[in-house]
């Protein structure tokens, strides 16, 4: 061996030396402070406990409690600094926090020596009025569930009995078929791919996944249902309606966008997170806008046969259930930022809510006695029939 090579040797060692000593001296090569539980629930006044379990380490350490959001002090009392004596057999220690107001409070327990791993030592804290609002909030959320889920089925189930989808806008069909097809991907991506959610969790150390297995089942169920309906308006009759250029467009734009970002995506230019955020604003868009072509057509045909009421009772029932589970929310953790601070969910709600009371008025009020005009099909070149679109049965298939 060269007196070069030896002496690059030796400064290896040092190097590594340097680097496991302090390991050696405090007998933490594996040392870790953890909170346990990370999620607890308490009532405004009352108090709970957590435990800090510091592992793998001999000596004395200070920590250094951090708090979100700003106004925590508000919402619990301080915890104060704390000096921990580590043990080879490890050392737990009990804390108490006393709900002061309702909301949420993430608490940090951050060491002093870099060489505990403090990842997992922290506690998110929910802190509400009352049990029962907070079940009553549960049962709200699951009803509203079922009332959006089965709300696809009279349009389908009225479209089958009559054989015939006039009065039904295409436009919102393919409209919501693009809608839930982008949430899906948003759900399916967020609840069941781990890659996504670590890239989720470099944004929010300390977040919980969005996602939740209902939210997942509704999606699909929904693209499901919406694409089925699509192919009704495909095999049963449809008069001379068609989809708008104009809704054409836009489902190329989205799309056209959707499959850069993927790109983007695949090329490491943007995260799949980023890409599925992308596919959720598609989604609020399609929101927006989708109501608009069917109650246009209700206006110009002066009914509302061919478009299922039922269906909208169930949607503004769902719809109105959501916004109540809002306010519940909003009131049992003291927290009205979380309403009308996120004024795009609260305002999506309304907005659906104020379309599916103008279908009621349409239906109920405005067109109730009104007949619609008659839909002309070419049996051949020359001859026409006249069709009835509220018949039950078609005399022609389109």
């Amino acid at each position: 061996m060269t007196v070069a090579q030896s002496r690059k040797s030796g400064q290896q060692w040092c190097a590594a030396i340097c680097l496991l000593l302090p390991l050696v001296l405090t007998g933490c090569g594996g040392s870790e402070l953890s909170c346990i539980p990370h999620d607890v629930l308490v009532h405004i006044g009352g108090e709970t406990d957590v435990v800090l379990s510091l592992s793998g380490f001999n000596d004395s350490v200070e920590i250094y409690p951090l708090y979100e959001p700003a106004n925590a002090a508000e919402k619990i009392t301080n915890l104060g600094n704390l000096t921990l004596y580590g043990n080879p057999e490890g050392l737990n220690v009990s804390l108490t926090i006393h709900a002061v107001r309702g909301g949420h409070v993430t608490v940090y327990f951050n060491a002093t020596t870099p060489a505990i791993n403090d990842d997992e030592a922290y506690v998110r804290v929910t802190i509400i009025h009352s049990d029962e609002v907070f079940f009553v909030c549960i049962a709200v959320g699951w009803i509203y569930f079922v009332a959006w889920s089965v709300s696809f089925y009279p349009q389908i189930y009225e479209n089958f009995k009559r054989k015939c989808v006039v009065g039904l806008n295409l436009d919102y069909v393919v409209l919501n078929v693009l809608g839930h097809s982008v949430y899906g991907l948003f759900n399916m991506g967020l609840y069941w791919i781990p890659s996504v959610q670590l890239q989720y969790y470099e944004i929010h150390p300390m977040g919980v996944i969005p996602v939740q297995t209902n939210d997942v089942v509704f999606s699909v169920h929904a693209t499901v249902f919406s694409i089925l309906t699509a192919i009704q308006c495909i095999i049963y009759e449809r008069g001379d309606q068609k989809v708008s250029p104009y809704t054409w467009a836009f489902i190329g734009v989205s799309s056209a966008f959707i499959f850069i970002s993927t790109i983007a995506a695949i090329t490491y230019s943007i995260t799949y997170l980023s890409l599925l955020y992308y596919c959720s604003y598609v989604k609020l868009i399609v929101t927006l806008i989708k109501y608009i072509p069917q109650a246009h057509l209700n206006y110009k045909r002066q009914s509302t046969i061919g478009y299922s009421i039922g269906g909208v009772l169930l949607d503004i029932t769902g719809g109105l259930l959501s916004v109540l589970q809002m306010f519940l929310l909003a009131y049992n953790n003291d927290d009205w930022d979380s309403l009308f601070g996120d004024p795009t969910k609260f305002g999506l709600g309304l907005f659906s809510v104020m379309f599916d009371l103008l279908f009621i008025v349409q239906h109920y009020v405005l067109y109730r006695n009104n007949n619609p005009p008659a839909v002309y099909l070419p049996i051949n070149r020359d001859d026409y029939l006249p069709i009835d679109d509220d018949r039950s049965t078609p005399s022609i298939m389109a």
